[in-house]
């Protein structure tokens, strides 16, 4: 199997990374959304932690790993793409599963970062400046910094819907 991994800051792009791979036939998953599941179910929604907390509670409580093999258990085929890794941990854990694994990170200026994610309105999205910068410490925090740094692949979104689309497109046929 191989496995494509993305990764990149909130608000880069990855979301329209995804759509390129969904109408390219790619298979793949949001690590945001088991862990969006899991803050749901286990009730700790309703007691007033938020999912970041939530993720990161499951990192110190479970290994932080966690969601990478949380993630394992719903993949299969011959290529799947799975979006939001974080550690190298993370990383570990999908190479233990096949060889053949390449990061992909998506970049964009922190700016454009900024004005996407409060655009997208989404619970998570951050109310002001510092509530953004602290988003990104915690992230980074996680070890993303680190799997952006050793990313095969680097796409960047500094420009138009249109161009990014088509640098995604390149990227993911050279992959294919």
């Amino acid at each position: 199997m191989r496995i494509l991994l993305i990764t990149g800051m909130p608000g880069a792009g990855k979301e329209e990374l995804l759509e390129v791979a969904r109408s390219m036939g790619i298979p793949f998953l949001r690590m945001g959304d088991i862990v969006r599941e899991f803050h749901e179910s286990s009730g700790n929604a309703d007691k007033g932690m938020t999912v970041g907390q939530t993720a990161s509670r499951e990192r110190e409580l479970n290994g932080s790993d966690i969601w990478a093999r949380r993630a394992l258990e719903r993949m299969s085929g011959e290529l799947f793409l799975v979006d939001g890794c974080r550690s190298m941990d993370e990383v570990r854990s999908f190479r233990g599963l096949s060889d053949d694994v390449h990061i992909i990170a998506v970049h964009a200026p922190a700016e454009q970062r900024y004005a996407r994610l409060v655009k997208r309105g989404r619970e998570d999205a951050p109310t002001d400046q510092e509530e953004f910068d602290s988003r990104d410490n915690r992230e980074m925090g996680w070890g993303l910094s680190e799997i952006i740094a050793l990313a095969d692949l680097m796409v960047v979104n500094d420009s138009d819907l249109e161009t990014f689309r088509r640098r995604v497109c390149e990227t993911l046929e050279g992959l294919s």
